[in-house]
Parts: structure tokens; C-alpha cells; sequence
């Protein structure tokens, strides 16, 4: 299962990936995370996990498998029977704005039953993260 969401936002790469990278605030900006907390100290790295705590889903920890600054990272995290990455991408566009492309894809034998019974609320999700990005990172 795959799942994409795309946002155009009035600032700088540079904004966005402060805000973006700065996991332990997410709850302030996306309502899709209630509770968020680095597992160690200093800026987001290779390596770097955290626990998310989320509406309707079990807390998971999510663990940096790629990451570009200020242009992307991925992380992914494994569940029973499902392994989903999580991709957090950021495009400049003309003019000093950027766009964000997050992207959640499962794999894993449940992937296909959890993409049916919860798909909507993952597309509703990253629907929130997307608006809450652009609108934190917008601000004066």
C-alpha cells in the first residue's frame, strides 16, 4: 500500500526542513500526532529514532534510514505483520517556495488489511501533516 501527499508552501527549503526535522513538535502543528519524542539527542541523523504517538494507532518508534538535509529523510518502522516507511521530501521551487511530498508505504503480509480498514484515516492523516506543515512554516 501506497499513499502520497503533496503540498505547495511560501518559504524556503531551508523553513521547511527546520520545521519538518524538528520531530519532537509535530504535535504543535499536526493534529495526526499527539505526542512525540526523540529517543536521543541532536539534530536528525542516520540512525535517529523517535516514538510517535498517534490517534487510533499503537505508539511506534520510527528509526532514519535516509536522510538529506535540508531535502529529505525516510523512516520506517515495523509493526505485526507490517513494515511502514515513511517519506518526508522537500522540492524549491520558483520564487523561494517549496513543496512537500510525504509518502507512506507498507509492505508486509497485513499491509493489504491495513491499507483497506485504514486508509482513509492514513490519506486524512497526511492530508493534516501536509496543511499543518504549510501553515507553521508560513508563519511570520
Amino acid at each position: 500500500m501506497r499513499f502520497t501527499e503533496s503540498v505547495e508552501i511560501a518559504a524556503d527549503v531551508d523553513r521547511v526542513w527546520a520545521v519538518q526535522s524538528d520531530v519532537e513538535r509535530w504535535p504543535e502543528w499536526t493534529p495526526s500526532v499527539t505526542a512525540a519524542r526523540r529517543l536521543e539527542p541532536g539534530p536528525l541523523v542516520l540512525g535517529s529514532t523517535a516514538r510517535l504517538e498517534q490517534p487510533r494507532l499503537r505508539p511506534a518508534v520510527w528509526r532514519v534510514t535516509e536522510i538529506e538535509p535540508p531535502y529529505a529523510f525516510v523512516w520506517e518502522s515495523a509493526g505485526p505483520g507490517v513494515r511502514s516507511r515513511g517519506e518526508h521530501r522537500l522540492v524549491p521551487l520558483e520564487d523561494g517556495r517549496t513543496r512537500a511530498e510525504l509518502v507512506l508505504a507498507q509492505t508486509g503480509p497485513l499491509a493489504w488489511l491495513i491499507g483497506l480498514l485504514g486508509g482513509s484515516m492514513v490519506r486524512r492523516y497526511l492530508r493534516q501533516e501536509a496543511d499543518g506543515l504549510r501553515r507553521r512554516c508560513e508563519q511570520n
